[in-house]
Parts: structure tokens; C-alpha cells; sequence
């Protein structure tokens, strides 16, 4: 989900493709850690289709990422409403421990609107991941056409209803569930053209979390062909914010990303 399933910087870490559920910026104070009842209260846990955008609401969670046990970066998300349809979701990630050892601070942005119908990407933009993989795409709806640079490489590509950037299929995949409805296909748009994954509901799991013990519903999406799953622990009772999200390719574990704080976002 969530994405292309890579995290922009870190260099080494491009090459393990880590979602790009990714957050507001490192450094600065910490979200508040909230216990499950209090954070469940401002997010919604399940919508009807026509009501599914307004009961999407603004958060900003933390999150650490491991890979081989270790933890290598830290992430903050932020979603917040701007006016009436309009949403922007935004990442940061800056690297810890062994990761310190990349040069790169990726920072992700996306400009969306958010009907019951659809997410719509507006806008797409990614600084702070080295030339070659800084991006800026313009989405066009009227001529079905995403234009600008993706991964440094320019791009004027069709699309269709449906498809999302790097960030905003996180959001397309919350206001899903929110609405009771699991996405069996999404397509995202890479600068190759645009990448469909198939998702689904694996079963459920109670997660000991650094926000509390809390019941999660797991999902899976794979890119046809591909050996490599994503797996992420959904919170119901959270609104369907991921507290866990995994990476395997074929049964390795690849990376682990954990939740450390979520909050409603001002």
C-alpha cells in the first residue's frame, strides 16, 4: 500500500523497498503517546460509502523501522485537512543507529482530494532523496495524464480513476476500510507507468504496541509477480491505521516498521 513499497533515502534501504507510509519530520517534540481508548476516539472505525471522507480524520503518528532487529530509521506521518475536499498528507524520515551511515532525509508530500467516491492525487512531491529519485508529479484528472518527474525521470502517463501516488494509497486504502470494504486491487502510479497490487484480508491479531495492547485486523498486498508481500496490522478501533507494517520476501522478514505514538493531528 501504502506505495511502490520504497522508502525514499537511506540508500541502502532503497534497495529492501520499505513503504513509503513514512511521516512529518524528525526532529522537533514527539506526538503524544495516547492510550487505545483515547486515540481510538477521534478516528473513526467504520463509515458508510457515502460518509466515508468526513469520517477520515486528522492524525499524525510515529513510527521506527528494523531491519535484521535493528532499528535503523525514525518516521512521522501527519494527515491533516486543509478545506473543504482538500487533504494533505506529509512524511519525514530520518535514520537511526546503522542508518546514520546514509546521507539521505526523505521527505514526502501529497496534495489529495477525498470525495466518498474516490482519493484523487493532486499534487506529489518528494525532496531530500538525492537527484535521482526526488520527485514532482501533477495529476490531471480532466485529461487523465500525470506529468512531471518521478524518481528523477520525467514522466507524461495516462491514468485512470483510481490511481494513487506513493502516499495517498495509504489514504485510499484507510477510507476503504473505513467504509467496510476491502481493496482488492490498487494501482499506483510509478515512472515505468502505473503498478497494480492485489490486497487481502489475512486474519486478526492482538499486537502488544508502545500505544497499548490493541486489536488489529491484518491485510496483505503483493505486486503480481513479484516475490515480495507487505503485510499491515490494521487497527479497527484506530480507524484502520496500521500499528505494524512487514516487508517478506518469500518467507524473510525484510523489515519491520512499529507504531510509537499516534495523535490527532491540530
Amino acid at each position: 500500500m501504502i506505495a511502490r513499497r520504497a522508502c525514499r533515502g537511506l540508500a541502502s534501504l532503497e534497495s529492501l523497498p520499505l513503504l513509503t507510509l513514512l511521516a512529518v519530520s524528525a526532529p522537533g517534540p514527539r506526538a503524544q503517546n495516547l492510550p487505545a481508548a483515547r486515540a481510538a476516539a477521534p478516528v473513526a472505525a467504520a463509515a458508510s460509502s457515502a460518509a466515508q471522507a468526513s469520517q477520515l480524520q486528522p492524525f499524525q503518528a510515529s513510527y521506527l523501522w528494523y531491519w535484521h532487529g535493528a532499528a535503523i530509521a525514525f518516521s512521522r506521518l501527519k494527515l491533516t485537512h486543509q478545506s473543504d475536499d482538500l487533504w494533505l498528507y506529509s512524511s519525514a524520515t530520518r535514520p537511526r543507529g546503522i542508518g546514520r551511515l546514509y546521507p539521505l532525509r526523505p521527505n514526502l508530500q501529497s496534495l489529495m482530494r477525498i470525495t466518498p467516491e474516490h482519493v484523487l492525487p493532486l499534487h506529489f512531491k518528494v525532496t531530500g532523496s538525492g537527484r535521482s529519485h526526488d520527485s514532482d508529479v501533477s495529476f490531471d484528472w480532466q485529461s487523465l495524464r500525470a506529468t512531471g518527474v518521478y524518481d528523477g525521470t520525467h514522466i507524461d502517463e495516462p491514468i485512470r480513476p483510481g490511481a494513487q501516488d506513493d502516499l495517498s494509497v495509504q489514504i485510499a486504502m484507510l477510507t476503504n476500510l473505513l467504509a467496510g470494504r476491502t481493496p482488492d486491487r490498487v494501482m499506483e502510479i510509478d515512472k515505468d507507468g502505473v503498478r497494480e497490487y492485489d490486497y487481502e484480508r489475512e486474519g486478526d491479531e492482538t499486537l502488544d504496541t508502545a500505544i497499548g495492547r490493541i486489536d488489529t485486523t491484518i491485510y496483505a498486498s503483493h505486486h503480481p509477480g513479484s516475490p515480495r508481500t507487505t503485510r499491515f496490522w490494521c487497527a479497527p478501533s484506530m480507524g484502520y491505521i496500521p500499528l505494524q507494517v512487514q516487508q517478506r520476501r518469500e518467507e524473510k522478514v525484510e523489515w519491520t516498521m512499529k507504531i510509537r505514538s499516534l495523535a490527532q493531528a491540530p
